[in-house]
């Protein structure tokens, strides 16, 4: 049995729209976590993460079986041999903490880059803190 890790912040968290049909009933490890980057709320109604140095809210969800990172980058509308720019997300392994700031391990997560989240109208979530209840005006 191979474990993978996957860091979620946004519409994959527990609670949130995609959860249920992605996640649940397939993790066998579900803890809250950080990691770094920065956080965005896009014209769309869900976030995306950039490299940086914000603290970001979530969760670290591990799996069993490593074929989930198929049915999830295909979610993210990402493909490894298609160049950057054409998929949404890219997908890159992150250092994730506890909140006692303890090291966990690493994990796949999901990033945009900087000039998709402008074309999408993105605003910075400052919190680094995402949930589908946040207001936004645009």
């Amino acid at each position: 049995m191979t474990k993978i890790n996957v860091f979620v912040y946004g519409t994959l968290k527990p609670g949130e729209s995609n959860y249920l049909n992605h996640c649940a009933g397939k993790t066998i490890e579900e803890t809250q976590a950080y990691t770094w980057g920065k956080l965005y709320h896009l014209s769309l109604g869900y976030p995306a993460m950039t490299e940086g140095d914000q603290k970001i809210e979530g969760y670290l969800l591990t799996f069993s079986d490593a074929s989930i990172l198929t049915s999830l980058d295909e979610l993210e509308d990402y493909h490894q041999e298609r160049s950057l720019e054409l998929n949404e997300y890219y997908r890159q392994q992150v250092s994730v903490y506890n909140f006692a700031d303890d090291f966990l391990g690493l994990a796949w997560s999901y990033f945009m880059n900087l000039e998709k989240i402008k074309q999408l109208k993105g605003i910075p979530v400052n919190s680094g803190y995402w949930h589908s209840k946040l207001i936004i005006n645009y």
